[in-house]
């Protein structure tokens, strides 16, 4: 079975390296989209919260962006299925790695456990939360 690694980091922290040894997979700057965290009402929330979710939808322009990472994602985990592939990791990055980076790791994360038969290790590095499903 595919297990697939989804990281939200902070581009200040660097790179989250790949522990699985194949050193493969994608890293997406989600820093050219609205940052909620230049707003006050944002600051103390997360992209796990409602109404930072609220502020990335009705913006709209995370949700293009996402559009296009799943495309690029769904061709990359269904070509790794049919050859027999055990590891993809996909990194998402952003300023402090707490709006638009975990937004980002969440979608992508229930996206592909919907679409696919896939192990799913999903980590929020810079939120300190791990978790496998």
């Amino acid at each position: 079975m595919l297990s697939v690694t989804i990281y939200s980091f902070s581009f200040k922290r660097g790179i989250p390296t790949d522990a699985s040894g194949n050193g493969g997979g994608y890293v997406f700057d989600c820093r050219s989209t609205h940052n909620p965290g230049k707003y006050e009402e944002y600051k103390t929330l997360t992209g796990l919260d409602q109404p930072v979710i609220d502020f990335l939808e009705k913006d709209g322009e995370i949700l293009t962006f996402l559009e296009h990472v799943d495309a690029l994602v769904d061709h990359h985990v269904e070509r790794f299925m049919e050859r027999g592939f055990e590891h993809l990791q996909v990194c998402f990055g952003c300023t402090g790695g707490q709006h638009r980076s975990v937004y980002c790791a969440e979608h992508v994360a229930k996206h592909l456990k919907q679409k696919y038969n896939v192990r799913i290790h999903l980590v929020h590095r810079e939120q300190g939360i791990d978790k496998t499903f």
